[in-house]
């Protein structure tokens, strides 16, 4: 009984905000401020605006685990196209017995930074367990051992395989290789409108400076940030031109 309470304490909003204020404190999170105020709506854990979104929109959503929550969501509220990458095992076994919409598209493709082939590595959890659901290109937070190998595009040759000039939402979840991703986003003509990005600056091979210069540097490529997670690693920018 005592475990479930602090369970439900832990996951309580007052207390995140205050492990969110310690660790700025102590320097390991970032001090973000919101810089455009939008309407907004939260979904599965994600904040994005509604505005522009209807029946021609594309969603990219890149790592979805087994929460497929906020796409479903965005399909059934504004009507969206949602495509969504990820080429774990989990991933792709619970999308091949899933009754999903029409306007679901399912990719079993890593993207990173070029085409080609990907390792990616089981997570390794708190307690020494390996996770079966999360993934990471990132060696040193993980079990080599368990690696498999999987197919992976750039944003850009992902966008012309399916056929599309642009993305309204790029949502992000993809256990650290966002940066390499942004990198490639930065260097291409196509700019979302909107996006929604976890930065894993906790893992110790990428660190707080290096979400910080990203966030610096898709600021000065037009973008401003209007929502930020209790947390402080859910970030969703809008593109203010």
């Amino acid at each position: 009984m005592a475990i479930v309470a602090w369970k439900n304490i832990e996951r309580s909003h007052g207390f995140q905000r205050l492990k969110t204020s310690l660790r700025r404190l102590i320097g390991t999170e970032l001090r973000l401020r919101v810089e455009i105020g939008v309407a907004t709506v939260e979904s599965a854990g994600w904040c994005f605006t509604p505005q522009g979104l209807d029946q021609g929109s594309i969603v990219y959503s890149l790592g979805v685990g087994e929460d497929i929550a906020f796409d479903l969501f965005v399909i059934e509220r504004y009507g969206v196209e949602v495509h969504a990458f990820d080429p774990t095992p989990s991933s792709i076994e619970m999308i091949s017995t899933a009754d999903l919409p029409n306007r679901f598209h399912f990719h079993p493709w890593a993207i990173t930074a070029k085409d080609g082939t990907l390792n990616f590595y089981p997570r390794v959890k708190k307690d020494g367990s390996k996770s079966d659901i999360m993934f990471t290109m990132i060696a040193e937070d993980a079990s080599s051992e368990d690696a498999i190998e999987v197919p992976a595009f750039c944003l850009s040759s992902a966008l012309t395989r399916l056929g599309h000039s642009r993305i309204d939402v790029l949502k992000m979840d993809i256990e650290g290789a966002e940066y390499e991703v942004l990198e490639g986003l930065l260097a291409s003509p196509i700019k979302p409108n909107q996006l929604l990005i976890e930065f894993h600056h906790r893992f110790p091979a990428i660190g707080i400076e290096k979400t910080a210069d990203m966030i610096g540097r898709l600021q000065k490529a037009g973008y401003k940030i209007f929502a930020i997670s209790e947390t402080g690693r859910e970030v969703s920018f809008l593109q203010a031109d």
